[in-house]
């Protein structure tokens, strides 16, 4: 649906985003990761048609992205911006209208979304009367309501409490299963694995990874190692760090080679009632690469 083809944006000196490529297929989530200044705002402007790449290229649906193609996506930008003194139901109206729907389909559709997303409030209650977590319902809403194939949310997670957290990633995973493509940005590293298909790392504006999670996982080393059994944990050697997790612990080390050479240290052992080498998670990796640690 989305081909991102080599595409660098440069202001004056700086280069923002360096030849970027990365494909996002009708029916996937996509979870954009990186520190601040990464890139990723600049990323989704681009593909928004707010500012034009210096190089390379943008194609939706099979043809060059342009400004027509809006009415075919939701966005939601980082920075909440609603109308404080317009009620809900004017609030959605306007924006719906703007990506080409009636006034009335927008009132038949809204009363669902407000269900659906337990928005504390009436239509009519305005924007300014709502706690934020309602702000962002409605801002969401606003996103969604004209059922776009391309939906882009810039640090959705931002400020949600848990409760609103695991609705939001439902609406993502029902808009996935609706045939829409998701690309979101989050430094909640849960959250990504939890509802993303592929990830997409930005350093510096430059690609560090791309790929399927579990593609992603696999070419890092496993650092961790879970074992189970009554052991004299402090006999055991080489690890860095050593936490519980009932009714085993898992051990942290330096590499995997140390985790493996721990792991025969105990193999053999009567004590030993379970054992795995555990993949890192994409909090760990985002460490890793950051760190500068090498993986396959």
């Amino acid at each position: 649906m989305l081909t991102v083809t080599n595409v660098t944006k440069k202001f004056g000196d700086l280069t923002a985003v360096c030849d970027l490529s990365f494909e996002l297929a009708a029916g996937e989530v996509l979870g954009l990761v990186g520190q601040n200044g990464a890139g990723k705002s600049t990323t989704f402007k681009m593909i928004l048609n707010f500012l034009e790449p210096t190089a390379g290229s943008l194609s939706f649906l099979g043809h060059q992205l342009g400004p027509a193609d809006l009415n075919e996506i939701g966005y939601m930008s980082e920075e909440r911006g609603l109308y404080m003194d317009m009620t809900i139901e004017q609030q959605v109206v306007y924006f719906a209208r703007l990506h080409g729907l009636t006034t009335k389909e927008a009132k038949a559709r809204l009363g669902d979304w407000m269900d659906k997303l337990h928005v504390k409030g009436k239509v009519t209650s305005k924007i300014k009367e709502l706690s934020k977590g309602n702000q962002q319902k409605v801002q969401l809403i606003t996103t969604m309501i004209h059922e776009p194939k391309l939906l882009i949310l810039d640090e959705p997670f931002s400020g949600l409490d848990p409760v609103n957290v695991a609705a939001l990633i439902e609406v993502i995973k029902e808009a996935r299963s609706k045939g829409a493509a998701v690309i979101f940005s989050s430094h909640n590293m849960q959250n990504v694995t939890e509802v993303s298909d592929k990830v997409l790392m930005l350093v510096n504006g430059k690609r560090r990874l791309y790929g399927g999670l579990d593609q992603v996982r696999a070419s890092f080393e496993r650092q961790k190692l879970y074992l189970e059994g009554d052991f004299d944990w402090q006999s055991l050697t080489g690890y860095q760090a050593i936490k519980d997790d009932h009714p085993g612990k898992i051990l942290t080390f330096e590499s995997e080679q140390q985790a493996r050479a721990c792991l025969e240290q105990v193999k053999n052992s009567p004590n030993l009632e379970g054992y795995r080498l555990l993949e890192p998670s994409l909090d760990d990796i985002f460490k890793m690469v950051l760190g500068g640690s090498k993986h396959e």
